[in-house]
């Protein structure tokens, strides 16, 4: 196991925090792959080290390159994401979290436990949602007892509601009865996104998820440059992607200019 000189205190909510994300290049077994595992850890690496470098709070480890996505990872995919999530951690003095999309709590779990990560994102917690692979049932119960089963308590959970490329099976469900459900069943912060990557999260859905949430509530999607000082003014955080990469494209490096901008216009 990793041994990191980190812990949950340097993710400090006391500020308004930016979260890096760190998109892997498709990963082996996936469409994309082309064969360049040194290139996808090499990047992934550099990424991390970027937005550390930028000033950012926080990173996201996630096979962001695998569409079409599966709800669970394939074991090579598995294999591949340790790999890169364990050398990622060995160069950076930042918290970390994972993300194996879509919904995929034991592998993310499991890699944070291992390399002393901080936090997992899961993307369908407490909502029943349609994607293009299918209907994703939620996991809240099976993910605590799991986390529980492999002591791995002290990783935090990061649950999105209403969750970007998907759609509610009951969209009666507002997004305070899945906020409040989510709090219900043990999530350490929420995570608010618009409909699809890039998209900004609508003002109004993270103030009425804020106004009845007593923990963090985190803007998933869309902050950018230009409205990251409005969106954070009520969002506790911001898990930031393409905003970072040239062009918005998902596959390019992190932008060390782009990032520090944004850093910085948070803090003017």
């Amino acid at each position: 196991m990793i041994e990191r000189d980190i812990n949950m205190s340097k993710l400090d909510f006391n500020k308004k925090l930016i979260i890096g994300m760190v998109h892997c290049l498709p990963l082996p077994g996936t469409v994309r792959y082309k064969d360049n595992m040194q290139e996808i850890i090499s990047q992934a690496i550099e990424d991390a080290m970027t937005l550390e470098k930028a000033g950012a709070d926080a990173i996201i480890i996630e096979n962001m390159g695998d569409d079409p996505f599966n709800i669970k990872l394939d074991n090579i995919q598995v294999a591949a994401l340790a790999s890169v999530s364990t050398l990622v951690a060995e160069k950076v003095n930042l918290p970390i979290g994972i993300d194996a999309a879509m919904n995929d709590y034991e592998t993310a779990l499991s890699i944070a436990k291992i390399i002393n990560a901080d936090f997992v994102r899961i993307p369908v917690f407490v909502d029943t949602v349609e994607f293009y692979g299918g209907i994703i049932q939620p996991v809240a119960r099976e993910a605590l007892l799991y986390r529980k089963q492999i002591g791995a308590e002290n990783v935090k959970i990061f649950a999105d509601i209403q969750v970007k490329h998907t759609h509610m099976l009951l969209p009666t469900v507002s997004v305070e009865d899945s906020a409040s459900a989510a709090i219900s069943c043990g999530a350490d912060a929420i995570i608010v996104t618009g409909t699809h990557i890039g998209k900004e999260t609508p003002i109004e859905i993270i103030k009425r998820v804020k106004s009845i949430s007593p923990i963090p509530v985190i803007a998933g999607s869309g902050v950018n440059k230009n409205n990251v000082k409005e969106q954070l003014e009520i969002a506790d955080g911001a898990i930031i992607g393409s905003a970072l990469k040239k062009g918005k494209v998902i596959t390019n490096p992190i932008s060390y200019e782009l990032t520090k901008e944004i850093v910085d216009n948070l803090n003017k």
